[in-house]
């Protein structure tokens, strides 16, 4: 039946087998409509795939053999055709299994053209950004110093010159001498890992995929770093999750893994605290890709959370006494650390709001997946969409690179082959503004995050030295019980029962069953080879199993393939491969291979990092590594083993024969692990982790830090301060019931965001009577994007959405505020209002050009200079006004199709006059083009696609609405938005978060949303979650008026 390829036809009657099994097991009906096989945690119940024989061998075909093959055998089913039902069946899927394959290598080339044109844009925008940035640089004479410059230097850059003059510093690791004077600066770090399953004490690593290394990670960075001198406090701050399949302790609020030291007890509050904040769904538990629509309500948690604490640590800082406690100031983040996309995006909001540095790490990346992904060719890019949310995981990671001072990777090629994937970093373009910055010149309007390379840290202190020196006598006695002179783990007896001869090395894998961890060609390669099976034993540790039929796709995909090979090598009694262990038994584990004098392999086809290869060589074991990623760095400073080819397994086999046979070789490797191995340690970690951050970040000064003014407002808003404020300990900064919400903070931080010093203010900046910050109880926004089709305003929707609001607060005694929020100029709103009939004093505050301005119209019809001086940061300025429309016009448009609109552009707002939405482009692919040049912008199409307003990134409108919350103490969930069922392309940015959304219909007749992002991108589904309580469609203006007097 098969053209001359016998392994076809093997494949084809397994699918055939299969699908009869699976028939039978479901009493005949089709296989469609079989119910999904659920994993063995319950955890995993939502966004797991079922494990499918037929769809493991229908991949394995498609994978393995060219198409043609497959079409020949078609053709030879075709001609043996016969009157038997299986014959036809098999025909039908020949057929079907020949499209599969013709329809992956489409996807290839589709990937292929469309990198290639990425890459291209790329390289335009990199050597762009390059030219630039080398004039002044080559004609510039030796000698000359920032003062000959500055006046060359727009008053933008001069503000930000001085934020960035530390960065190109050398880096210096602190001292154990430095260590003890630096005790008394009292840090407080903040760390962000939201996904998974994170606890102090007997993590559940490998429990599912969202619970893996990076889980230990953060926590031993947690308490490495609340270990170091003059770090007081570090919080990790997660994902509180009550669900019934997981533990008690991931729904406890806080949990202390490091106390305070001997030093700190002068202090309370110091030490390491995981803390938890509802996020989402209460009573479920969230894989990591459908956490997106509820990153803002953790935004604001985690700032509530912050701000108590700063607070709280500052008070007990400043020691006893009223005077004492009256005059402290909050001690803010030294800096915020996100871990992963989802945290880096989270570090990103708060850290702009905060005025604090932010470090992300990324882990894993998305476009490297994606990458990976498109390459496999088995899924189109829209199911890898559907699948993995890639695009909304990607603009994650791009909002960090915009918002981040450094980026720590753990290896050199992370940097280049990872990071230089995305648009907003060019590592080019990234050495240049550091040279810029050294010598004083301006950097024109553009700024990359600065990257680092620092490996993960590792705890060895449980590593038992004298163990080591004592041989193999632990491994005698367990072969021979009665020389036993102590119990042995017995994870050992577990392992070894599997072996034959277990007197022989072990070569040991430890990996989650991934089938990026390539176990499958180490099998290969070790049955292939007789001479290493008589040489050594395989030990395969693959997470924890109870039935491989309810594991995930890819995991029961990987341990099914396991042990077909171990059956087609007949490898039994050489291999073991254990169903549980626990992470107290993984360095049992290393210790029995060492003992035995074994090796380690990570035979992984990419290694972001690779931390089992520094517990392997802290037990004295040498390592056969993949060359692909971090073990290149690893096995350079450790010299402790060799890299090979993960594709070669011929190339596996001679590097395992060549350590197992040459025992001279095997002692040289150990004692180089065990001497370098100090690299990793986590003192070391924390020491270059301080000194970079302290040399890269752009600390604010003393002036610009948070503070807690002291004002009238204070006492006018006593009664709407809670009372946890006033009497606040850091042990219950987020009480059990987690009702803790951004106002709370807000209440306690009035005037918080505040630059300037208050005595610096003109006197006009005092508030009118009855205006009193105080006297606000609840905040009603009116963000209904009400145009006609020609960009004006449509004064009667408008005045609509006015009147529901007002309507509402009618008879509260002034304990309501209004804000109106639009992409509209301060003068056009002005315009608009009085169009309705509504006087703008009467309003608290006008949001206006798309979050860039802030007004306040009972105090003059003009913008804010402290909110100006909010947004500033990083703010290009006149450098990016002729980019915008030069990379913003379709192909084919003329120059007037998009034009700078000169009446409506401001300080921090380039506005732009579209003549028609077929010729622009849209706001993904125009933002992409201004990262990859290193411009850092918002971008908003507003009044139904007639401008486009470009920002600075610190602007938007839901941000101005955070401010105002914070400036007058008003908590967020006594603040409802009302919006349309269409508006701005900022519209779904508004949508999410603690506060009221209300969703009033029809009022908006044209939107700008169809220039937010091509087909491909992420949905508004992956921003904001309708079906959340807090977002309300409303029906007729009786039902708005009902909820929002019920605020």
């Amino acid at each position: 039946m098969a053209a001359g390829n016998e392994w076809i036809n093997g494949y084809l009657e397994a699918i055939l087998d299969a699908g009869v099994k699976l028939r039978g097991q479901a009493g005949g009906a089709p296989l469609q409509a079989l119910p999904r096989l659920l994993p063995a945690p319950a955890l995993a119940e939502v966004g797991t795939a079922a494990y499918s024989p037929t769809r493991y061998f229908v991949e394995e075909v498609v994978s393995r053999f060219d198409d043609r093959d497959l079409h020949k055998t078609w053709t030879k089913v075709v001609a043996m055709r016969n009157s038997q039902e299986r014959s036809n069946r098999l025909e039908n899927m020949c057929w079907r299994i020949w499209h599969v394959a013709r329809k992956k290598k489409q996807v290839e080339w589709e990937y292929s053209r469309q990198l290639a044109r990425r890459r291209l844009e790329q390289e335009l925008g990199s050597r762009e950004a390059a030219e630039d940035l080398s004039e002044g640089e080559k004609d510039r004479p030796d000698g000359v110093g920032a003062t000959a410059v500055a006046t060359a230097v727009t008053d933008g850059e001069q503000r930000q010159q001085s934020r960035f003059a530390r960065i190109n510093s050398d880096v210096r690791i602190v001292s154990d001498e430095e260590d003890e004077e630096s005790q008394d600066r009292n840090l407080y770090i903040v760390l962000i890992s939201i996904h998974g399953l994170v606890r102090g004490e007997n993590m559940e690593l490998g429990r599912d995929s969202d619970t893996g290394g990076q889980v230990k990670y953060v926590v031993e960075l947690a308490r490495a770093l609340a270990a170091t001198a003059g770090v007081h406090r570090v919080d990790l701050l997660t994902r509180q999750i009550s669900y019934p399949d997981v533990d008690w302790t991931y729904g406890e609020p806080v949990e202390m893994i490091t106390r305070a030291t001997d030093a700190d007890d002068d202090g309370a509050g110091g030490g390491a605290y995981i803390v938890r904040l509802p996020c989402g769904p209460r009573d479920k538990y969230l894989h990591k890709e459908s956490l997106w629509p509820h990153i803002p309500e953790f935004v604001d948690r985690a700032l509530a959370h912050i701000t108590n604490v700063a607070r709280a640590l500052g008070e007990q800082l400043a020691g006893d006494g009223p005077s004492a406690a009256s005059a402290a100031q909050p001690v803010w983040p030294y800096v915020i650390h996100g871990h992963y996309a989802d945290a880096a995006e989270v570090a990103a909001h708060l850290a702009s709001a905060l005025n604090v540095p932010m470090v992300m790490t990324g882990h894993s990346l998305g476009r490297n997946k994606l990458e990976q992904l498109l390459k496999l060719g088995r899924m189109p890019r829209a199911e890898i969409q559907g699948t993995y949310r890639i695009a909304r995981r990607v603009e994650a990671e791009e909002t960090g690179l915009d918002a981040a001072d450094v980026v720590v990777t753990s290896t050199k090629q992370e940097i280049e082959e990872q990071w230089g994937l995305y648009d907003g970093f060019d590592p080019r373009v990234e050495r240049k503004l550091r040279v810029r910055r050294r010598q004083g010149l301006s950097c024109l309007g553009r700024y990359m995050p600065r990257m680092v390379v620092i490996p993960p840290g590792m705890d060895f202190s449980y590593v038992d030295t004298q163990d080591l020196a004592e041989g193999d006598g632990d491994l005698q006695a367990l072969i021979s019980p009665d020389k036993a002179k102590k119990p042995l783990p017995p994870i050992w007896s577990q392992v070894l029962r599997f072996f034959t001869n277990p007197h022989k090395p072990m070569i040991l894998a430890l990996s989650r069953p991934d089938p990026k961890k390539n176990v499958t060609t180490l099998l290969k390669a070790y049955g292939e080879s007789r001479h290493l099976r008589e040489l050594a034993n395989l030990t395969l540790i693959l997470g924890n199993r109870d039935d491989i039929e309810e594991m995930s796709g890819g995991a029961g995909t990987v341990l099914t393939a396991v042990l077909k090979l171990i059956d087609r090598y007949d490898l039994y009694g050489q291999v073991a491969y254990p169903k549980h262990h626990k992470q107290t038994d993984v360095p049992h584990i290393y210790r029995l291979a060492a003992k035995t004098k074994g090796v380690f392999i990570n035979p992984a086809l990419v290694e972001p990092f690779g931390l089992t290869l520094i517990e392997a060589a802290a037990y004295g074991l040498p390592v056969v590594a993949t060359k692909n990623g971090g073990p290149v760095d690893i096995i350079k400073a450790l010299s402790n083993g060799l890299l090979v080819d993960p594709h070669d397994a011929a190339a596996i086999t001679d590097a395992l024969l060549s350590l197992l046979a040459d025992k001279a070789r095997w002692g040289e490797c150990r004692r180089n692990g065990l001497r370098n191995i100090h690299r990793f340690s986590w003192p070391h970690h924390c020491r270059l982790y301080l000194s970079h951050v302290a040399t890269s970040c752009d600390h604010p000064s003393q002036h610009q830090l948070l503070r807690v003014p002291t004002c009238p407002s204070a006492a006018a808003s006593a009664d709407a301060l809670s009372d946890s404020l006033r009497d606040l300990s850091l042990g219950i900064s987020v009480d059990a019931s987690h009702e803790l919400s951004a106002g709370d903070s807000a209440a306690a931080i009035m005037d918080a965001l505040r630059r300037r010093r208050s005595a610096d203010r003109p006197a006009s900046s005092a508030r009118a009577a009855g205006f009193a910050p105080g006297l606000r109880q609840s905040l009603f926004v009116v963000a209904v994007d009400c145009y006609n089709g020609d960009g004006r305003p449509d004064v009667e929707q408008l005045k609509k959405a006015i009147g529901v609001a007002t309507a509402s607060g009618e008879g509260a005694g002034g304990r309501v505020g209004y804000v109106l929020s639009t992409g509209m100029t301060i003068a056009e709103s002005v315009d608009a209002l009085r169009a309705c009939g509504a006087d703008p004093a009467a309003f608290d505050a006008l949001v206006c050009s798309s979050g860039a301005e802030l007004c306040y119209p009972w105090r003059e019809l003009a913008a804010d200079e402290e909110y100006a001086g909010h947004v500033a940061f990083r703010w290009p300025g006149e450098h990016v006004r002729a980019t915008v429309p030069r990379l913003g016009k379709a192909d084919g448009a003329q120059e007037a199709d998009l034009a700078v609109d000169e009446a409506a552009c401001s300080v921090h707002c380039h506005a732009y006059a579209v003549a028609s939405a077929s010729k622009v482009r849209k706001i993904d692919s125009m933002r992409q083009s201004l990262r990859m040049r290193g411009f850092r912008c918002h971008l908003v199409y507003t009044r139904a696609c007639t401008r486009l307003n470009v920002v600075p990134l610190s602007a938007s409108r839901p941000r101005a609405l955070r401010y105002l919350s914070i400036q007058w103490g008003i908590d967020l969930s006594k603040v409802a938005v009302l919006v349309g069922d269409k508006g701005d392309t900022d519209r779904e940015r508004l949508l999410p978060g603690l506060h009221r959304t209300l969703v009033l219909p029809g009022l908006v007749a044209h939107g700008s949303e169809e220039l937010l992002r091509d087909e491909d991108g992420f949905t508004t589904e992956d921003v904001v979650a309708m079906d959340s309580p807090n977002i309300v469609t409303l029906a007729d203006d009786k039902a708005a008026a009902d909820i929002l007097k019920a605020i």
